[in-house]
């Protein structure tokens, strides 16, 4: 048997988190190949890159294509240790052991998604450990079980590295789990692709589109603490194939979430209206 064609264990229970239609994906370098060969190894994985350019989307494709559930989970800065591996629950039966995200991912052989895990507390973020070493094991302390991953249980983590401070990283101890993966905005052309693909627009308008975007990125750190990303450029093209017009389209996709400075707001409505 090939190893992607690995049946789903308990597809009673994880199932629901399959993948079952082909996401959309348009690669911009080795990252399929480079993650298929860290998936055989069963090597925990680290995406890092700018917030919308296709981190999660490139996930949900791989867990397609590797015929593996996926459990994703947002991280915040609440998010606590039982938030990722479970907790006791009360019912009318009396007490109940409920998973996580984490320990439901590792009993049954998903892949999971930690997104964005610095946002999670650093304390939190240890319970991962003994899952991204040769142990490969999730201790319940709070049920004095310890869970032994599934054989085909892949940990993925990402994050965008221009938001860190000192303050609020991944420690060392973390990153050197992991092999990493960088995710860059895409070239113009793939962009332009991707943009007129997602948003069902023409490549004309894809591309002035994508040209805004170019712009923003330019002001990265002169105005701007980021630029528009590949997902907001989709956000514009939905409005505009909806027949709003695209400067309007824009303004509320583009201008108005990134920036709440007045004289910055009128240099990019201006930019905005300079490609359309």
């Amino acid at each position: 048997m090939n190893e992607l064609d690995v049946p789903l264990a308990a597809p009673g229970v994880i199932g629901q988190y399959r993948i079952t239609a082909e996401p959309y994906y348009r690669a911009i370098g080795d990252e399929i190949a480079l993650y298929e060969a860290a998936y055989a190894a069963r090597m925990p994985m680290m995406l890092k890159g700018p917030t919308g350019c296709g981190k999660t989307r490139f996930v949900e494709y791989m867990a397609w294509r590797l015929n593996r559930p996926l459990i994703t989970l947002a991280c915040n800065e609440d998010m606590t240790a039982s938030d990722l591996v479970g907790r006791f629950l009360l019912d009318a039966d009396g007490t109940r052991w409920q998973d996580g995200p984490l320990t439901l991912a590792a009993r049954h052989g998903a892949i999971c998604y930690l997104d964005e895990v610095v946002e999670a507390r650093q304390d939190t973020a240890v319970v991962i450990h003994p899952l991204t070493d040769a142990r490969r094991s999730l201790p319940l302390e709070k049920k004095n079980e310890l869970v032994q991953a599934h054989p085909d249980f892949q940990l993925v983590i990402s994050y965008n590295p221009g938001y860190q401070s000192i303050l609020k990283d991944l420690k060392q101890s973390t990153k050197q789990r992991f092999g990493a993966l960088d995710f860059h905005y895409p070239s113009r052309a793939i962009e332009i692709e991707i943009v007129a693909h997602e948003a069902k627009v023409s490549d004309e308008i894809a591309g002035r589109l994508v040209s805004v975007g170019e712009k923003t990125r330019n002001l990265k750190g002169h105005g701007l603490d980021e630029g528009v990303s590949t997902r907001m450029l989709i956000h514009a093209g939905w409005l505009i194939a909806r027949g709003i017009d695209p400067v309007a389209a824009c303004r509320v996709t583009l201008v108005r979430p990134i920036t709440d400075d007045p004289d910055m707001r009128d240099a990019l409505d201006a930019a905005v209206t300079t490609f359309f």
